[in-house]
């Protein structure tokens, strides 16, 4: 008989891979009658001995800062329900992937083509799990409302975690009153559930590590595999952000920590829109083998000094692995002398308690 999702959640903490966090527990106790729900037989016996269909389980919104162990319960969940049919993505991939798929029926002559979209969605899920759930898109905002409605009509359940209460979505955004829908959704058909301040996992396992390394030799590699391990709990996927519509891609992405070259980064036509849009979608960001930087690679060496700003301010966790110290990666040539504040915060971004 498979154990619950408490009793998983236990075994893990009394192994020491987790400590025991009051606000956690409850959002597994939420998900543990979740699964429940799920696996019951949804056909009860109506009036006169008729066979009905029972209405599908609410949703959950779970929420909370950053490093709270939302994506690691989602995680949990998603693996441990028996549903052949179920999905993981995470919430702008999906919303980016319904966009596609809306303008494919509309192509087709649908007029209105979020019925139909959520139609074929709910033909490959009965659970859909979308974590990171945030809207800065207007057109995003424009459509989640009517989505969600039309999946949930459709009988999807849907679980979401967020870094911020439904209220906050969209905050300030561009005619926002036509979002407020979406809000009203979620507190009406979703059980919401904040976990609560307390440690930040992610940061937990970071404490004391090091962060930066040099020279970015096979040594480092070994390192920062070991982090990714920790940081992302598995293999990672590309991931693809649409901004000003363009490309931007990360080649490896999971549970908020993203891995890529320095010239995956630095070496594309990336300006601040795209690292902008990097820092609000990635909690942690590895970049390996950042060279020494001079007039030869001018253009690459401005986007890195661009790209360590904007992590900077978003407060974003950094590891690295690099040719030099910081105050050595760039000695010589136009820029030389402005990157010393970016050595400086190179510096400061490695103190274990940094981002917090």
């Amino acid at each position: 008989m498979q154990s619950s999702l408490i009793e998983a959640y236990e075994k893990l903490t009394a192994a020491g891979d987790l400590q025991t966090d009051s606000g956690q527990l409850r959002a597994v106790e939420m998900l543990n009658a979740l699964d429940s729900q799920l696996d019951a037989p949804r056909r009860k016996r109506g009036l006169f001995g008729f066979a009905k269909q029972a209405p599908p389980p609410r949703g959950l919104y779970l929420w909370g800062g950053v490093g709270r162990g939302k994506s690691m319960l989602m995680d949990m969940f998603f693996a441990h329900n028996s549903s052949e049919r179920k999905l993981r993505r995470h919430f702008l991939e999906f919303m980016q992937n319904a966009h596609a798929r809306m303008n494919e029926a509309r192509k087709a002559g649908v007029s209105d083509a979020v019925a139909p979209v959520a139609a074929e969605l709910a033909e490959e899920a009965a659970l859909l799990c979308l974590d990171e759930c945030q809207v800065d898109d207007i057109a995003d905002a424009m459509i989640v409302g009517r989505l969600f409605e039309a999946l949930l009509a459709e009988g999807v359940v849907v679980c979401t975690t967020s870094n911020r209460p439904p209220e906050d979505l969209y905050k300030d955004g561009l005619n926002r009153h036509l979002f407020l829908p979406f809000i009203d959704l979620i507190r009406s058909g979703f059980d919401v559930h904040e976990i609560a301040p307390g440690s930040d996992y992610r940061q937990n396992r970071l404490a004391g590590e090091q962060m930066y390394f040099t020279p970015a030799d096979p040594a480092a590699a070994e390192a920062i595999d070991g982090i990714w391990q920790r940081m992302a709990d598995g293999a990672g996927k590309p991931f693809s952000l649409l901004v000003n519509g363009r490309r931007v891609v990360l080649d490896q992405f999971r549970n908020g920590v993203a891995r890529a070259e320095f010239w995956e980064l630095c070496g594309q036509p990336y300006g601040p829109a795209d690292f902008l849009a990097i820092s609000k979608n990635v909690k942690a960001l590895i970049i390996e083998n950042i060279p020494l930087l001079s007039r030869s690679n001018y253009n690459e060496a401005r986007r890195f000094v661009m790209l360590i700003d904007t992590l900077y301010e978003a407060r974003t966790r950094l590891v690295a692995s690099a040719a030099a110290e910081p105050e050595k990666l760039y000695v010589e040539g136009a820029g030389s002398f402005e990157f010393q504040r970016t050595a400086s915060r190179l510096r400061e971004m490695q103190s274990g308690d940094w981002s917090a």
